[in-house]
């Protein structure tokens, strides 16, 4: 099933004593705060509420954003820990051969035709991401996201093709 909202950040502190917030990008373009009017954040038991923005600013590797409302470091300290989300219409588009990796978990991965396991996670590094794939009976497969690896990733036949190169295994 499609996810309907992908996870864009996570405030993680507040920022100075007027209200604003401390953001960890979960996105590949934090520069696309600077495109919202507003935010959805949900806290922990996944219950939403709308804030609109006044300001947002990439510092380093972290997102300063100020909310409409929120004055005070106080106000700003409930908002540590919880999610800012977008819907999926509202994601960024993706150039060719870019992918949500809620839109790849599960499918199927081939070797050839030979089934080797089924994606289970992504882990996103500073090089290249690392698919790890699900094999049963064996330790899950971590597969580096590179061109000589990953040959097709094919969404609507829900599979991807890899070359897995010898002695990784």
């Amino acid at each position: 099933m499609e996810d309907i909202y992908f996870n864009i950040g996570k405030i993680v502190n507040t920022h100075g004593l007027k209200g604003d917030i401390k953001v960890y990008p979960l996105t590949d373009d934090p520069e696309r705060f600077n495109l919202l009017k507003s935010i959805r954040v949900f806290n922990n038991e996944n219950i939403e509420k709308v804030y609109e923005l006044e300001r947002s600013r990439v510092q380093k590797n972290v997102v300063i954003l100020k909310i409409k409302g929120i004055d005070t470091i106080e106000q700003a300290e409930l908002l540590k820990n919880y999610t800012i989300k977008v819907l999926r219409e509202e994601a960024l588009e993706l150039s060719e051969d870019e992918f949500y990796i809620s839109d790849i978990i599960g499918l199927s991965v081939y070797e050839k035709e030979e089934f080797i396991g089924e994606l289970k996670d992504v882990i996103q590094t500073a090089a290249n991401d690392v698919y790890i794939i699900k094999r049963e009976n064996k330790r899950d497969l971590l597969l580096p996201v590179i061109k000589s690896c990953i040959l097709k990733v094919d969404i609507d036949g829900k599979r991807i093709e890899v070359s897995i190169p010898k002695g990784l295994e």
